[in-house]
């Protein structure tokens, strides 16, 4: 968890990923349509993996992929960053923590 929580720290922006995850890919293709330069973690492929996904889902995240921290705060998955999306509350939510 400790590991994590540095994880999230890095940047205003953290995408936790999977490339074999659809949703994934939408939700990494939005922020960088918007411009931000978020720090993508790629579960499947990095070291220790499936420890960082066990720490997504002992927060609360289901499912465990994608998941999005901004500001060091937890968004969620696919259905809460496009709902912040369609209420227009991401972009602004990304000015306020200097992603935009």
């Amino acid at each position: 968890m400790e590991k994590l929580q540095k994880m999230i720290a890095e940047k205003s922006v953290v995408i936790f990923s999977k490339n074999s995850c659809c949703m994934s890919h939408t939700i990494k293709s939005l922020f960088l349509d918007f411009g931000v330069n978020p720090t993508i973690y790629e579960l499947d492929e990095i070291t220790r993996g499936k420890e960082i996904e066990q720490a997504l889902a002992q927060l609360g995240c289901s499912p465990t992929v994608p998941v999005v921290f901004i500001g060091g705060q937890l968004i969620g998955g696919a259905n809460q960053v496009m709902s912040l999306h369609l209420n227009r509350s991401l972009v602004p939510m990304l000015k306020r923590f200097g992603a935009l």
